[in-house]
C-alpha cells in the first residue's frame, strides 16, 4: 500500500493516524477485507510509537472500521455495513464546536469519575499516577501532554469495571483533549507551562477524590476541570491571556 502519509502538525499523533485510516477506509481508497501494513511497517511510514499505533488502531476497531484476526493482522472491517459515531479533529473547527464537545464529555466522564472512586481498584490508582507522572514530565520537557492527559481520562473510565466508558473514549479519540487546536499562535513557552500545570492540578484534585473513594467530590472535581476547559478556551477566542 503506496500512499502519502501527510499529517496535520496541529493534533496528537494517535488521532493523525486514526483519522488518516478512517478518512481512507470511508473514501473507499481502502477496502472491505484489505489487510493493512504490519505494526512495524505502520511505525516506519508514519514514523510514530508503537503505542501511537496500537492506540490508534483499538480506536479503528472501537467504530468497526477494522477488524483483528488471530495470526493473520488487522484487516479492514465490512464499514458499510454500519455507521458508526466519531468526532474527528476536522470537524473542531470553532470555538462552539469545542465547546459541545466538553459538554458531551461532562454528561459522561463525571458519571465515570464518581463510578471510578467507588470502584478502582490498587492497580487503577496505579495506572493514573503513572499518567500523572508522564503530563509532569511531559511539561517539563515542554511539550504538549496530549497523549498521557488522554491516558489520564481513559483510565478513569477504565476503573469504573464498565467496558462501555472506556470503549465510548475510544470512540471520541484524542481529539477530546482540544487544546491542540485552539492554542493561540503567540503562545510563549512559559504560558504554556502555566495553563498546563493549571490542569495538571485539576487532575490531581479528581485523582485525589478517586483515591479517597469520595464519590461525590469525584464528579464535582471532574465537573470543575472541564467547565474551567471550556472556560479556557473561550478565553483564547474572546479575551485576555490566559491566567
Amino acid at each position: 500500500m503506496e500512499r502519502s502519509f501527510g499529517l496535520p502538525p496541529q493534533i496528537s499523533r494517535t488521532a493523525q493516524v486514526a483519522d488518516w485510516f478512517a478518512r481512507e477506509i470511508r473514501a473507499g481508497h481502502l477496502t472491505s477485507g484489505e489487510k493493512l501494513p504490519t505494526e512495524q511497517e505502520l511505525i516506519a511510514q508514519f514514523g510514530v510509537s508503537r503505542t501511537v499505533i496500537r492506540e490508534a488502531m483499538a480506536s479503528l476497531r472501537s467504530e468497526g472500521l477494522v477488524v483483528s484476526r488471530q495470526g493473520a493482522g488487522v484487516f479492514v472491517a465490512d464499514h458499510q455495513a454500519a455507521t458508526t459515531f466519531r468526532i474527528i479533529s476536522d470537524e473542531l473547527t470553532s470555538l462552539t464546536q469545542v465547546q459541545n464537545v466538553l459538554q458531551l464529555r461532562l454528561a459522561v466522564e463525571q458519571e465515570a469519575a464518581g463510578i471510578a472512586a467507588e470502584k478502582r481498584s490498587d492497580d487503577d490508582l496505579a495506572r493514573m499516577r503513572d499518567c500523572l507522572d508522564a503530563i509532569d514530565a511531559s511539561i517539563a520537557a515542554g511539550e504538549s501532554a496530549i497523549e498521557p492527559d488522554f491516558a489520564f481520562h481513559r483510565a478513569i473510565a477504565s476503573a469504573t469495571g464498565n467496558p462501555y466508558f472506556e470503549r465510548f473514549m475510544h470512540f471520541l479519540g484524542p481529539v477530546i483533549i482540544p487544546r491542540q487546536l485552539m492554542r493561540p499562535r503567540d503562545e510563549t513557552p512559559e504560558q504554556r507551562r502555566l495553563y498546563l500545570e493549571q490542569v495538571q492540578t485539576e487532575h490531581r484534585r479528581i485523582y485525589q477524590a478517586i483515591e479517597r473513594q469520595n464519590v461525590e467530590a469525584a464528579r464535582f472535581t471532574l465537573r470543575e476541570h472541564l467547565e474551567a476547559g471550556r472556560e479556557r478556551y473561550r478565553r483564547m477566542v474572546d479575551g485576555p491571556a490566559r491566567r
